[in-house]
C-alpha cells in the first residue's frame, strides 16, 4: 500500500512539476512577445480554463498524497524526512504561493473590463500583473521542482530497503 500510494504521490507531483516547468519555459516566453491587450484577453482566458477537473486532480491530489505519504512513512524514518520536507515545500512554496499570490492576482485580471482600457491602462496594468504573477510563479516552480526532487530520493531510498 505504501508503495502504490508513494508511486500516486510521485506521478501527480511529477505532473505539477512539469506543468508549471512547461509554462516557464513556453508561456511565459510566449507572451512577452505579444501586445498588452493581447497578453491579459490570453491570461484571463488561460485563468479561466486552467480551472478544470484535470487540473484540480494533479494539483490538489498532489498535495492531499503528500500528506498520505507522510503519514505512511512514520515508521520509515530516512524516507518519512524526505517526504515531509517535501509536502512542507510543496504546502507553501506551490500550493501557497498560487493560493495567496498567482490566484488573487487572477481574480484581478478577471474582474477588469480590460476592453474599456486605454493604450496606457492597458501597459500599466500588465506591467504590475505580468511582473509579479511571473515571480510568484518562478517560486512555485522551484518549489514544485524541489519537492519533487526529495520524493525521488524518498522512492530511491524506500527501493533500497
Amino acid at each position: 500500500m505504501k508503495t502504490y500510494v508513494l508511486f500516486c504521490t510521485v506521478l501527480l507531483n511529477a505532473l505539477a512539476t512539469g506543468f508549471f516547468f512547461a509554462w516557464s519555459v513556453s508561456v511565459i516566453v510566449g507572451t512577452k512577445k505579444v501586445t498588452d491587450l493581447t497578453y491579459l484577453e490570453t491570461m484571463q482566458n488561460i485563468n479561466r480554463e486552467i480551472l478544470n477537473p484535470v487540473f484540480f486532480i494533479v494539483f490538489f491530489g498532489s498535495l492531499v498524497t503528500l500528506f498520505l505519504t507522510t503519514y505512511l512513512q512514520l515508521n520509515h524514518k530516512t524516507v518519512f524526512w524526505f517526504v515531509l520536507a517535501s509536502t512542507i515545500i510543496y504546502l507553501i512554496g506551490t500550493f501557497g504561493v498560487t493560493a495567496f499570490g498567482n490566484v488573487p492576482l487572477n481574480n484581478e485580471l478577471d474582474a477588469l473590463n480590460i476592453h474599456g482600457f486605454n493604450l496606457t491602462e492597458l501597459n500599466k496594468f500588465r506591467t504590475y500583473f505580468e511582473g509579479t504573477w511571473n515571480q510568484y510563479h518562478i517560486i512555485r516552480t522551484i518549489a514544485s521542482i524541489i519537492s519533487f526532487t526529495l520524493l525521488l530520493i524518498a522512492t530511491f531510498i524506500q527501493k533500497s530497503f
